[in-house]
């Protein structure tokens, strides 16, 4: 196996595969991989994540770099309306319209090969490159805002204070919410399926027939909160993470409160 072919197994792609399919194979390792998803106090699962993290930025830069190269070099036919391109080679520039067309000619772009961009750490290029852009608003301060029925699936809103916000009926399936503050939001019938909420505050949180299928909760605050028919799992399955969550006085699925 030559190292491309390791680059693209390392992504779980067949050689060969597009660049938006190396994006988004990248995307999804490096949510799932990310260290943050991993109990702090799980010295062997967090050496694990990093490490696999670190594979999987290679293996992206890597091919990444391939694919640039290979198209910069494609040839590219000089513009219709453009003299021949003899002209540019045999006269000085007589206008600031030469002058600049004999630049594109003579000062080619370079490839990746030729200048690499600085080396990222794992934690920066995961994020940066895939989550951060995604983000819907620059304000870390959301409290009180209206989100009913929103489309954030995937989004990373981690940090945020969405304190009293309404999240009713939003997808939220696959977001990065970690260390949130959740305080009084109103999550009814919310789509949480598979989010990231470790570490966030849900005190007094309407949770109310909210799909949790899937959902990180670990080290959550989830006092008070009201989870009647939330959909948690299957049959007599839970599958919700709820590592070091503190659900003391929450309203579980059943109707029951949690001591």
């Amino acid at each position: 196996m030559n190292h491309l072919e390791k680059y693209y197994r390392a992504l779980g792609l067949e050689p060969g595969a597009s660049l938006d399919e190396v994006n988004q194979a990248y995307k999804d390792l490096a949510f799932i991989w990310h260290p943050d998803r991993v109990p702090k106090d799980n010295e062997r699962l967090q050496q694990k994540a990093q490490e696999k993290l670190k594979e999987i930025n290679q293996a992206r830069d890597q091919l990444r770099s391939v694919k640039s190269s290979a198209y910069t070099k494609k040839p590219q036919s000089p513009p219709a309306h453009s003299p021949a391109p003899s002209r540019y080679y045999q006269k000085p520039p007589q206008s600031s319209y030469q002058s600049a067309s004999q630049s594109s000619y003579q000062k080619p772009p370079q490839s990746s090969y030729q200048k690499q961009p600085q080396p990222q750490s794992s934690y920066q290029s995961a994020w940066q490159s895939s989550y951060q852009p995604k983000r819907p608003s620059s304000s870390s301060n959301m409290s009180g805002a209206n989100l009913s029925g929103a489309s954030l699936k995937e989004r990373d809103l981690s940090g945020r204070n969405l304190s009293n916000a309404n999240l009713s009926d939003a997808d939220l399936s696959d977001a990065f919410l970690h260390n949130v503050n959740l305080t009084g939001a109103n999550l009814k019938g919310a789509n949480l399926s598979r989010a990231n909420l470790l570490q966030s505050n849900l005190n007094q949180a309407n949770l109310q027939e909210a799909n949790l299928i899937g959902a990180d909760f670990s080290g959550a605050d989830l006092r008070g909160a009201d989870l009647r028919g939330a959909k948690v799992g299957s049959k007599d399955r839970i599958m919700v993470k709820l590592t070091g969550a503190n659900l003391s006085g929450a309203i579980m699925p059943d109707g029951t409160i949690h001591r």
